[in-house]
């Protein structure tokens, strides 16, 4: 009987190492889960360009936006484990989301298949450039006196950009009110027509408007000032000791994809990242290439879920 058994499960041994021979055969879709014009979908389409250009690959970008980029992931996890449906995820809905909604549809460890860490940058608090606020102490000096009197956006609750101006909020001792958008463009347009008077973004979705002059970052949240933007001063550096939010994006796949076709495109994704254009190109978006193996990226996923827990929790920040 086990024999038979046997006999019956070894051709199965020379699937995933064929599937990778021959893979990919269709279109490869990735998800960016917030609307165009963002950070996330600025790392995912420039991963999808360049791949496309280095493998000669069918790869196409698919915006699937909606509750802090939690709906593209969830319809990611739910994916047929193949390698043709893939997504660009980041710090915020995989290590973040699992603490703010206790409805998270998706376990980010569980669910996913870690393939590779693409990029890493910043959050970063931007203003107008007619805006009474010169420097972060300025807006928080304004924020203290008049608590509740300030409103900022941010590219969605429970994103990481949201939970960086609430852990500012506990450590400055200031009440700002939050309203949320449905990704990083919408929310920029609303900072430049006067809608709101501040944002919390990432590096990527403000650099274009930092380098044309419509708009001032007041400071980064990463522990060390971006490259991208050296004149920048950090948020500890202001006063707030230890101060570290970070943004990370990485590309995964279903749970149960076929380990050789994870690896088949880490190897391609780390090439492309090692290229002198890929290091512009990303430099230019205000972010920093980053690769590695899918066992490092899925044990970055783990650190920083187990980061940010007690975090949200102290934060109050959590969906009811």
């Amino acid at each position: 009987m086990i024999r038979k058994l046997l006999l019956a499960l070894l051709p199965l041994a020379f699937v995933t190492p064929s599937m990778a021979d021959t893979y990919p055969t269709s279109p490869i879709n990735i998800i960016a889960p917030f609307p165009p014009g963002g950070g996330t979908d600025s790392m995912t389409r420039l991963v999808s360009n360049h791949l496309a250009q280095s493998t000669g690959w069918n790869v196409i970008a698919e915006n699937r936006a909606g509750a802090g980029g939690t709906i593209g992931i969830a319809s990611a996890a739910r994916g047929t484990p193949n390698g043709y449906q893939l997504v660009m995820g980041q710090v915020d809905n995989l290590a973040v989301a699992p603490w703010l909604y206790s409805n998270l549809s998706y376990d980010s460890v569980k669910d996913f298949a870690p393939i590779v860490n693409v990029a890493g940058t910043s959050v970063v608090i931007v203003t107008r450039t007619d805006s009474p606020y010169k420097t972060l102490q300025d807006m928080i000096k304004a924020a203290k006196e008049k608590p509740g009197s300030i409103d900022y956006g941010s590219p969605g609750a429970g994103t990481i950009t949201h939970l960086a101006a609430v852990l500012l909020q506990e450590q400055a001792g200031i009440t700002l009110q939050h309203v949320p958008y449905k990704g990083s463009a919408p929310a920029m347009a609303d900072l430049l027509s006067g809608q709101v008077p501040i944002l919390f973004t990432s590096l990527p979705s403000a650099f274009g408007q930092l380098k044309a002059g419509s708009i001032r970052a007041l400071a980064v949240t990463s522990s060390k000032r971006s490259a991208i933007t050296p004149d920048v001063p950090t948020v500890a550096e202001l006063g707030y000791k230890g101060f570290d939010v970070t943004v990370w994006y990485g590309l995964l796949a279903p749970a149960g994809t076929p380990d050789a076709i994870v690896q088949k495109v880490n190897a391609e994704v780390n090439k492309i990242l090692t290229t002198d254009e890929m290091k512009k190109a990303m430099g230019a978006q205000g972010a920093e290439p980053l690769g590695g193996t899918s066992a490092e990226f899925a044990e970055t996923i783990a650190r920083d879920r187990k980061k940010w827990g007690p975090i949200v929790e102290a934060s109050g920040a959590k969906s009811k």
